[in-house]
């Protein structure tokens, strides 16, 4: 991954991500967006030690919103409820690590892709006897409810023949796997591979399966101004570098 954060590009990073729950402060009359997320999806939303959220997706948020001038609520939900609040209208948006999928379209407007992920499975670290898909035959396999992981998983389940139980959160899902009570589970592979430095106990044993790609979503024909601020700001905080310094702070290839 090339590195193209100079010394301006972060201090300007540094004044952006000091930011926790709105881009700037609201003056009289300004509309506030609420913008809500997942609890816990790192490197794209988590708690830090001073139990804020930050991550690839927060960052951003604060970015753009900083470029484009608007105002906006952060509101950790988790993936589910955060999904729920946009399709009740308690929420203007929704930045989770959501990917674009032809079903969601047909509820939801996203914004340009953001991020290309792709699917991992991964077992207990000190597991040697799964090396491959094959491997789960007849075996209890862990997914989180509404993600492409849990897709993927329910797209091979009848060709290996494995059970799928399902979890809100992926530390449920990271302990149902290192407990031995499920053998696998299927996650994104920048949230596995960040758990994984970060010592989750766990090990990827198969290549990425290509999967959708990461985007900004608000309710289909809502929120269009939003929505094109955001497409806007992408464009710009990749442009002036702060896009790549977000992800350089949190995906490390090496």
């Amino acid at each position: 991954m090339k590195k193209h954060c100079g010394r301006a590009i972060c201090a300007a990073l540094c004044a952006l991500l000091f930011v926790t729950g709105c881009a700037k402060k609201e003056t009289a009359g300004e509309k506030t967006f609420t913008i809500a997320t997942d609890t816990t999806f790192a490197p794209f939303e988590f708690q830090n030690a001073q139990s804020q959220y930050v991550g690839i997706d927060i960052d951003l948020l604060a970015a753009i919103a900083a470029d484009q001038g608007f105002v906006y609520d952060l509101k950790p939900l988790g993936f589910s409820a955060a999904v729920a609040a946009l399709e009740s209208s308690q929420a203007d948006g929704v930045i989770a690590g959501m990917s674009i999928t032809a079903e969601r379209q047909q509820k939801y407007n996203f914004s340009a892709p953001y991020y290309d992920s792709g699917v991992v499975m991964a077992i207990r670290a000190g597991d040697d006897t799964i090396k491959s898909y094959a491997g789960l035959a007849g075996k209890r396999v862990a997914v989180k409810t509404g993600t492409e992981g849990a897709a993927f998983a329910e797209s091979i389940q009848k060709d290996y023949g494995f059970d799928l139980v399902y979890f809100d959160e992926s530390p449920f899902m990271y302990e149902e796997v290192k407990a031995g009570n499920s053998s696998a589970c299927f996650e994104d592979y920048p949230v596995m591979g960040y758990g994984i430095s970060q010592g989750n106990g766990l090990k990827m044993v198969t290549g990425m399966e290509k999967g959708s790609a990461y985007g900004f979503a608000v309710l289909k024909g809502k929120n269009q101004d939003l929505l094109a601020m955001f497409d806007q700001g992408l464009i710009n905080v990749k442009a002036n570098g702060t896009y790549q310094a977000i992800l350089d702070k949190y995906i490390r290839t090496e």
